[in-house]
C-alpha cells in the first residue's frame, strides 16, 4: 500500500524543457531537463556529476509555456534563486531535483496551461 501524504498546494505543468543552473551566474551553467513546474518551485533530471546537493542555494533559467488561442507554443522565461529540497537517484548517472523558488512565478503554469501538453518524445532527455 502506498501512504504518500501530498504537500502540494497547487498543480504542476509537467512538460519537457532544457533548464540550467548554477550557484549563480557567475559559474558554468549545468544543463538539466524540466519535468514539472509550479509558481513555487520546480524539478529537472541532470547527470549525477553536475548534479547539486539537498540545501544548496542555485539559480536557474528556464521557460514556461504560457498561450492563448493566438500562439500555443508561446514561452515566457524567468531566471530564478532558490533552495534544492529533495535529490533523488533515478539511475546511477542521473538524478531528479526539487527547487522551491526564492520568489514564485507570477502565474500558475497548470491553471494557464491546463489544455496543452508539451510530449516528452520531443526533446531528448538527459
Amino acid at each position: 500500500m502506498n501512504n504518500v501524504s501530498e504537500k502540494r498546494t497547487e498543480d504542476r505543468l509537467r512538460y519537457s524543457w532544457p533548464v540550467w543552473f548554477a550557484e549563480n551566474f557567475n559559474d558554468v551553467l549545468a544543463q538539466g531537463q524540466m519535468v514539472d513546474v509550479s509558481s513555487g518551485g520546480a524539478a529537472f533530471t541532470c547527470y549525477a556529476d553536475k548534479c547539486p546537493t539537498a540545501g544548496d542555494s542555485i539559480t536557474t533559467r528556464f521557460s514556461v509555456p504560457r498561450h492563448d488561442a493566438s500562439d500555443p507554443f508561446d514561452l515566457e522565461n524567468f531566471i530564478r534563486q532558490g533552495h534544492i529540497c529533495r535529490v533523488d537517484e533515478l539511475s546511477p548517472f542521473v538524478r531528479k531535483v526539487a527547487i522551491q523558488f526564492s520568489e514564485p512565478l507570477p502565474f500558475k503554469p497548470a491553471d494557464v496551461n491546463n489544455d496543452i501538453t508539451i510530449l516528452d518524445e520531443e526533446l531528448p532527455t538527459v
